[in-house]
């Protein structure tokens, strides 16, 4: 989709995102085999839900794939430095190269990322400038798929009508009570994570704050020039039509912004 393609080698990073995608998995077997299709062949919903379930999964695995093998912003060993745009770079003291200011080395990846914002283990690659949008639909539709199973596991055992039919030669159907307890400690858990994050990532775009910056308090607000939260947000999800700020297959386009805004610390 007009990105390059960047695979991280690490193992820890690769048992990271093999747990988010077991987690994905269960729960997309799970909910519609026991709560959705059984319900809905029974009239207690509609099928217009069933669609939205399915609609929600795929942005979010779209998200996690794109976040994960899209190049976050690495620097080449020999990048071109426009001549009115050198007073903006300096030398990485671990990898001797030059770099736009905001850039940051990351050590696990072993390379200078052109705004990183951290490095992620869940989705095994850097947070940088050419994949936080995708990394900040991954927490969005994460979270919204969550409250979503979350909802449904709880009225299937509070508010649905019980099902008449039940086949019980179904693995699923006699151990229905364990793997849904199971799917609801899954939720809760991703939930209380995922929305600390989420939020997190909201407040640092709205301050046009990294979080690598936070952390070593390097951004002080009397020199950073102030802009709009649209702004910001539209200069990570690269439009400024924010209907495509939700749409994970698409390509980003830097905008064009003045370099003393991007770059200035």
């Amino acid at each position: 989709m007009g990105l390059r393609i960047h695979f991280v080698v690490d193992p820890h990073g690769w048992c990271c995102m093999g747990l988010i995608v077991f987690v994905w998995s269960y729960n997309m077997v799970l909910l519609p085999k026991v709560v959705l299709f059984p319900h809905y062949e029974e009239g207690h919903i509609p099928g217009i839900l069933i669609i939205v379930f399915y609609s929600i999964s795929i942005c979010c695995l779209i998200s996690l794939v794109r976040a994960s093998i899209t190049d976050p912003g690495r620097l080449p060993e020999n990048p071109k430095i426009p001549h009115g745009e050198r007073e903006f770079w300096e030398l990485c003291n671990k990898c001797n190269l030059m770099r736009p200011k905001r850039s940051h080395h990351c050590s696990r990846c072993g390379h200078c990322v052109r705004r990183m914002d951290h490095h992620c283990p869940w989705i095994n690659n850097c947070v940088g400038e050419d994949n936080h949008w995708l990394f900040l639909q991954l927490c969005f539709y994460t979270e919204l798929l969550t409250c979503y199973a979350l909802t449904f596991t709880f009225c299937h055992s509070y508010y649905f009508l019980p099902l008449k039919k039940r086949n019980m030669d179904l693995f699923v159907t006699r151990h229905e009570l364990a793997l849904v307890r199971v799917s609801a400690f899954m939720g809760i858990t991703m939930l209380v994570g995922i929305t600390g994050l989420f939020y997190t990532q909201l407040i640092g775009i709205i301050t046009d704050t990294t979080s690598i910056e936070k952390m070593s308090n390097c951004c002080e607000e009397i020199s950073r020039p102030r802009k709009p939260w649209q702004q910001t947000f539209s200069e990570v999800f690269g439009t400024r039509w924010k209907i495509l700020w939700f749409i994970p297959f698409r390509q980003r386009q830097p905008l064009r912004v003045p370099y003393h805004f991007a770059n200035h610390v």
